[in-house]
């Protein structure tokens, strides 16, 4: 049994993973740590044995847990790392902010974040892949983060040395990022709403958004600037290319590639992680079988399958 340091926060052996994911499925991780403050996951880090693994886990919007579970600590940041502050066009996020909420309290400030406000999890998440909604990235107004290292420092990064690509970043493995800051141009609050709401009733007319899924499983095949902008020349989407080879609403056990929209793996009751990533697999398959395209996966994929 591994020795861990004794935080402040709350350390739990063997803690399910399923209650802390969209998609509601996932073995135990080897320990979940829910630091109190920077400075907790800064000593923690720094006293854990370097052999044993850490895993960055936001509100598992964009994440499929294996039924085996996780052999790492999950590090989770709740409420010491939400904070919210503006200081004019610069708006400072913990990493445990919503992308909505900042989406939100920046447009009551009247700067304009407004990309973030249907994109599902928090500023950490958001960071590390690079999100983005209707043509606007993170990388275009992402200005630094601060991260814990592996060892424990503390350290802070310029946007640019992350290299965020299209759902990428190259943040090192075992760093978890405590906040981001941005830089928002200037806006109406009154107008900034009222986009906020058409993007909303767009979501949710073309998305199942009432139903657990973890937004879209796979990435656009398409061409990407080094920033993650879409190059206009290529239109091929990846829910199109699943509905030609037949897959909307394609089931395994649980799992089902929604009738709403094709790009979304819908846990539709009862399914397994391996029903999702296996109905994910058979979608790849067909795809590849009758366009000769392989889907990359945009859902995470962490942890080991269910012993046999």
């Amino acid at each position: 049994m591994v020795d861990y340091p004794a935080p402040r926060g709350a350390l739990t052996r063997d803690r399910p993973l399923g209650d802390l994911t969209w998609l509601r499925v996932g073995g135990p991780a080897d320990a979940l740590f829910q630091p109190a403050d920077r400075d907790d996951l800064a000593a923690f880090l720094a006293a854990l044995d370097p052999a044993v693994a850490v895993f960055p886990m936001g509100v598992g919007s964009n994440l499929i847990v294996r039924d085996g579970g996780i052999r790492a600590v999950v590090i989770r940041l709740g409420r010491g790392f939400n904070g919210i502050e503006i200081e004019g066009d610069r708006v400072h996020a913990g990493a445990a902010a919503l992308d909505a909420h900042v989406a939100r309290r920046a447009a009551q400030a009247g700067r304009d974040l407004t990309f973030l406000r249907t994109i599902p999890g928090s500023v950490g998440g958001a960071v590390k892949m690079n999100a983005g909604c209707y043509g606007t990235y993170v990388a275009d107004h992402l200005v630094e983060v601060e991260a814990v290292t592996r060892d424990g420092a503390v350290v802070t990064i310029p946007a640019a040395d992350l290299r965020l690509g299209y759902r990428s970043s190259d943040i090192p493995e075992g760093w978890i990022v405590t906040r981001a800051t941005f830089c928002a141009e200037p806006g109406e609050p009154a107008a900034l709403e009222a986009r906020m709401a058409d993007q909303l009733a767009r979501r949710d007319a073309t998305q199942p958004t009432k139903d657990r899924s973890a937004g879209s499983t796979f990435r656009n095949p398409a061409g990407y600037s080094s920033t993650g902008r879409a190059d206009d020349t290529h239109d091929l989407k990846a829910w199109k290319v699943i509905d030609a080879a037949g897959m909307r609403g394609a089931t395994r056990g649980g799992a089902v590639m929604s009738p709403k929209h094709s790009n979304f793996l819908v846990n539709a009751g009862g399914a397994s992680a391996a029903d999702l990533e296996g109905l994910g697999e058979e979608v790849r398959k067909k795809v590849f079988e009758t366009s000769g395209l392989t889907l990359e996966w945009e859902i995470m994929r962490v942890g080991e399958p269910a012993p046999r």
